[in-house]
Parts: C-alpha cells; structure tokens; sequence
C-alpha cells in the first residue's frame, strides 16, 4: 500500500471519530464527545506524520502535543499556543482504563457546555490538519 493509501485509511478513521463524537452529543455523553475528538485528531496527526515521515516513524504516544510538536518542528510549522493549550486539553481526555480515578475526575468535569466547545474546536483544527496533506 503506498503512502497516500495509508495516509487515507488513518483518515477514514478520523472522519469516522468527528462523526462519532457528533453522535455522542445528540445522546448526551459528554466524556464520549471529547474522547472521540482526542482520537479524530490523534489519528489525523498520526496520518500526517506517516504520510510525510513513513508510517513506521509514527511515535507510539496518545500525547497530540507531542506529535503535534514533532509535526511541526519536522515541517518547520508555525502552530499557535492556542491551538498547544487544545492540543493539552484534548490529551487529558485519551481514556485509559488502567487509571479509573482519573477518569470519574473527568466525568465529573466534562459538563455539556464544555464538550460542545471541544467540538467545535476540534471540528475547526480538523479542517486546518486536513490542508496539510500533500
């Protein structure tokens, strides 16, 4: 499979995600609606990063920030402190079952008004991930 394929296989995925977390909404689980835009845009930035780096560079981490860092710095790529802060933020929501205390922390902040502003954030630095395939 050539890059490019691969690059559309990530994604595919990614797209599925945004999708996903829409729906997550419409049902009210709001922890959901962050977690599927951490792993829409973990996975958009992992295709990235394979499509310009090859796909068995990809670092094995869930840290956005650090693969949008490594991204960046790669493609001399100017990444505001903003769109860093969303990147931290979208982080803390990659659910790991091995650490439950954190996650009904999380639970007990993730409020309907928040994750709709997740959201539409990610939905927004989606669009600007998705210009920088070739």
């Amino acid at each position: 499979m050539k890059a490019q394929e691969k690059y559309e296989y990530w994604l595919a995925y990614a797209k599925e995600d945004i999708k996903t977390a829409e729906a997550m909404i419409s049902t009210r689980r709001w922890i959901y609606v962050a977690f599927m835009c951490q792993q829409a845009v973990e996975k958009l930035i992992k295709g990235l990063y394979g499509l310009y780096f090859g796909f068995d560079s990809i670092p094995h981490t869930h840290n956005i920030t650090r693969l949008a860092n490594d991204l960046s710095d790669k493609l001399s790529l100017k990444i505001d402190s903003e769109t860093f802060d969303f990147f931290d933020l979208l982080t803390r929501y990659y659910l790991n079952n091995r650490y439950p205390d954190y996650i009904n922390d999380l639970y007990a902040q993730t409020q309907e008004g928040n994750s709709k502003e997740i959201y539409a954030k990610t939905r927004e630095v989606f669009s600007w991930l998705l210009t920088l395939s070739r």
